[in-house]
C-alpha cells in the first residue's frame, strides 16, 4: 500500500495539473456514483490527508484511497494509457489533462462541509502543513492510549498517525532500537513520533525513499525486506515475521535481534 509520502506527491501532481481548471467531463465507473456528472464544475484543489486524497470540486469533495493496487495517472488528450481501461474507476477531464484513477480502493463523493465523514477518524497527518508541537503531542497520546498494543501495530493504526505505512513502521522500530512486537507501554513514544515526522518529511519530495540516508539501490532501508541479510550495523541476520491487529491486517515485520530488543 502506498505510504503517506507517495500519496502526498500524487496530490501535489494532480493539484498542479487540475486546480483552477473546469471539468469538461467526469466519469465515475462505480455503480454508486455512475450518474454523477460534474462537467462544468471547477476543481479547486487536490490535497492529501494521510493516505487519503480529496479532490475538491465546487461544493463537493471526491474522496479516493489507493489501497494496495490503486494509482492516479495524468495523460494529455489522445495519449495511450499505461494501464487497462477496464481498471479505470474515475476519469476527470479538463481542457489540458485527463486524470485517471486506476483500481482505486475507495471512492466517495461528499459535500465539502462533510469531509469529516470520510477522514474524521484519522489521527494527525504526519505531513500536514501545520504539524507542530500540538499535533505531535496529540499523536503521542493516541498511541499511548493502547498500552498493550504492539508498537508496530500502533504505528500503522491511521487513527493514531495518518500517513505511516509498513515501510516506515519497520524502519522506525529499527532506528529506535525496539522490537516491532514490544508493547506500547514499554516504548518511549514521544521521540518515536518525532522521528516518524522527520523521516517521512525528508522523503516527501523524492521518489526514491531512503531511511538510511543512502539513495543507492539496495542501500535505502535498514531492515525492510532484508530477511536473512546482515544488519547494516552489527552484521546479525535480519529476521522476519508477521504482526497485525487481526488476521486480516497482518503485515510483514523485519528486525535485527541484536539491535532491537
Amino acid at each position: 500500500m502506498p505510504e503517506g509520502d507517495t500519496v502526498y506527491r500524487t496530490a501535489r501532481h494532480l493539484d498542479a495539473a487540475l486546480a483552477g481548471r473546469t471539468l469538461l467531463s467526469s466519469d465515475f465507473r462505480v455503480p454508486r456514483y455512475a450518474e454523477i456528472d460534474l462537467s462544468g464544475s471547477t476543481i479547486d484543489s487536490v490535497v492529501s490527508i494521510g493516505k487519503h486524497l480529496l479532490t475538491r470540486v465546487d461544493t463537493v469533495s471526491i474522496h479516493s484511497h489507493l489501497k494496495m493496487e490503486g494509482s492516479w495517472h495524468l495523460y494529455r488528450h489522445g495519449s495511450r494509457w499505461k494501464r487497462p481501461a477496464s481498471t479505470a474507476r474515475l476519469i476527470l477531464t479538463t481542457d489540458e489533462w485527463v486524470a485517471v484513477g486506476f483500481d482505486l480502493g475507495t471512492i466517495d463523493v461528499v459535500d465539502r462541509d462533510d469531509e469529516s465523514s470520510v477522514i474524521g477518524h484519522l489521527g494527525p497527518d504526519v505531513l500536514a502543513p501545520d504539524w507542530g508541537t500540538a499535533s505531535e503531542a496529540h499523536a503521542v497520546a493516541l498511541v499511548e492510549a493502547s498500552p498493550e498494543k504492539e508498537i508496530h501495530v500502533a504505528l500503522l493504526d491511521q487513527r493514531n498517525l495518518a500517513g505511516l505505512g509498513n515501510v516506515y513502521a519497520n524502519e522506525l522500530c529499527f532506528l529506535r532500537g525496539v522490537l516491532p512486537s514490544r508493547p506500547v507501554s514499554a516504548v518511549d513514544v514521544p521521540p518515536l513520533v518525532a522521528l516518524a515526522h522527520r523521516a517521512i518529511l525528508v522523503n516527501r519530495d523524492r521518489t526514491e525513499r531512503s531511511t538510511t540516508g543512502d539513495l543507492r539501490a539496495g542501500r535505502q532501508s535498514w531492515v525492510y525486506r532484508r530477511e536473512n541479510q546482515p544488519c547494516r550495523r552489527c552484521g546479525t541476520r535480519i529476521r522476519a515475521g508477521k504482526l497485525g491487529a487481526d488476521e486480516l491486517k497482518l503485515r510483514d515485520v523485519y528486525w535485527c535481534p541484536r539491535c532491537q530488543t
